[in-house]
């Protein structure tokens, strides 16, 4: 369990700059980082020392593995930098800084986070999803934290704006080594996007 994943470098983690009200969630953010180290992966995310962030990242330091910050111009100035990364980048804004962290990862994770964690994991499933690039995402499902988005989802499919396949690309798990081992084993959808119209013949 302690040996790199095949094709897998880099992990880009996104979570929640706050806590959370539970202290589950600092305990999944701190056992996350910890099994990315001992997998040999190198932590990419927000860069930043604030709430799951800082407790992911140091947890993968503290574990003796390497961690990529990439904070935006903003935050950096106002000093939310974690002093202790094995490297960072500063991006201009939060555009540039989803993007250069897309270049840089091999696959995504959403830990819980408010908006824009949940905004990150859908743009990079979405670009997935279109072909953009080819990389898993997954959630790690802390106290069912990503049960109503399954269910959204699901529901998205039953109402015919999305396929089952492109739902289920997302994986979803609560335990931080079986998400690791689905992102490892995870393969591309083949289907587009589109569903045929109700009523119109497909040619």
């Amino acid at each position: 369990m302690n040996q790199p994943l095949p094709s897998l470098a880099r992990i880009a983690v996104f979570c929640g700059s706050n806590f959370g009200f539970s202290d589950d969630y600092a305990h999944a953010a701190r056992r996350l980082g910890e099994r990315i180290a001992a997998r040999g992966l190198t932590l990419v995310y927000g860069g930043t020392h604030k709430g799951l962030m800082g407790i992911m990242a140091d947890a993968v330091l503290h574990a003796g593995g390497r961690v990529t910050g990439v904070i935006n111009q903003r935050l950096y100035d106002r000093g939310h930098l974690h002093p202790g990364l094995s490297a960072h980048e500063i991006a201009v804004d939060m555009r540039a800084r989803k993007a250069r962290m897309a270049e840089l990862a091999d696959a995504f994770i959403a830990m819980p986070g408010g908006l824009g964690t949940l905004e990150e994991l859908f743009e990079a499933a979405t670009l997935t999803q279109l072909g953009d690039h080819v990389k898993a995402c997954g959630a790690l499902n802390v106290r069912g934290f990503y049960e109503p988005m399954r269910a959204m989802l699901s529901h998205a499919v039953q109402e015919g704006f999305m396929k089952a396949e492109h739902r289920d690309m997302i994986v979803i798990e609560a335990d931080p080594d079986a998400l690791l081992d689905g992102l490892a084993a995870w393969t591309a959808p083949t289907v587009t996007k589109w569903l045929d119209e109700p009523g119109r013949p497909t040619v």
